[in-house]
Parts: structure tokens; C-alpha cells; sequence
């Protein structure tokens, strides 16, 4: 429950400000069809994210658990200074529409996570819990949280959003689990 919980929290709080979030707003205003959106965003975040996590489960096979605990460690630190740095969309992330609203969506979306902190975040997350499917079930809905609003609300809601304190706290959240990680804590739980 724990790798659940952890993976839907820290990637609905990364998703905030990051350009996939900035996709699904400008996706929202060309289309004005939120269903279709919403559908091509699970299903080109369950793509992307069961690849990562497939990935992160492979990393656990490959890799001496010392050496992946330093690795994770690094990964979490890492990752939480780089969701501190504001995302830039790209409008060439948006240029599907010959596929149709759920087409375009997923393409776009799928294109956009590749190499994105949610990605990287879900590969760090599935080798930490040795959960690849909760993990990947977490990091889905935690995209799902943070996108499907911006769909459905769109620029009400843009504007009221802290989006700096959003990212200090999931850098927070990040930074704390990476020094955890690099000082052993999960050991005495069996993770």
C-alpha cells in the first residue's frame, strides 16, 4: 500500500507546472472534448509508465542491492532539484490533430513523458518498492490527479494553483526519500 501511496502522491505533486500539465490545458482549449483527452492521457500515461516501471523492475535483477540503493538515493536527490526547475512546453508536442482528439492526446502525451520526471520518477519507484504493479497503478492516477482537473477546469483553475509551493514540497518529498534510501532506512522493513 505503501509504494501506492507514495508513487500517487509524488508524481500528482511533480505533475503540477510540468508540461504534460501544460498539454493538457492547451489539448482542453483546441478540443473543448475532455472524455476523449482524459482517455488518451491514461492510456498514454499506462504505456509510458508500465515501460518505465518494467524498466525499474529490470534495474533490481541487474543491479547488487548496495549499488541500487546508491543509485535510487542519487536519483531521488536528483530528481528533487530538477522539480524545482520549471517546465517549457513545446507547441510541436501539440501538433497530432490529423489523429483525431484521442489520438492526439495520446501521442502527444506518450511523446511528452519520454525522459520526464514522472518517468524517471516511475522507473526509481518500481526498482525502490519492488512493485511494479502498484507503483505503476500510483504514478497513473497521480498523473491522472493532476491532469484530468486540468481538463475539466482549465484556466480557473491555472491561475489559483501554487505551482512553486506545489514543487517545494514534492522536492521535499523527493529529497526525504532519497536520503532514506541512501541511509538504508527501508532495510530493517525488508525493502
Amino acid at each position: 500500500m505503501e509504494s501506492l501511496l507514495v508513487s500517487t502522491g509524488i508524481v500528482a505533486l511533480a505533475e503540477i507546472g510540468d508540461k504534460t500539465q501544460l498539454l493538457a490545458f492547451i489539448l482542453a482549449a483546441k478540443f473543448r472534448r475532455p472524455l476523449p483527452i482524459c482517455l488518451g492521457i491514461l492510456a498514454a500515461t499506462i504505456a509510458n509508465h508500465a515501460f518505465a516501471g518494467a524498466v525499474g523492475a529490470w534495474l533490481t535483477r541487474m543491479i547488487t542491492p548496495e549499488t541500487l540503493r546508491w543509485i535510487l538515493g542519487v536519483s531521488f536527490l536528483a530528481m528533487a532539484g530538477w522539480t524545482l526547475i520549471p517546465d517549457k512546453f513545446d507547441e510541436k508536442d501539440a501538433k497530432f490533430a490529423r489523429f483525431g482528439v484521442f489520438g492526439t492526446t495520446l501521442l502527444a502525451f506518450f511523446l511528452a513523458e519520454m525522459g520526464d520526471k514522472t518517468q524517471v520518477a516511475t522507473v526509481a519507484l518500481a526498482a525502490r518498492y519492488h512493485a511494479f504493479y502498484t507503483v505503476v497503478a500510483g504514478t497513473t492516477l497521480g498523473m491522472m490527479i493532476a491532469n484530468v482537473p486540468a481538463v475539466l477546469l482549465g484556466d480557473r483553475i491555472a491561475e489559483r494553483m501554487p505551482v512553486a509551493l506545489v514543487h517545494r514540497i514534492a522536492a521535499g518529498i523527493f529529497a526525504v526519500l532519497g536520503v532514506a534510501t541512501l541511509m538504508g532506512v527501508g532495510e530493517a522493513f525488508g525493502f
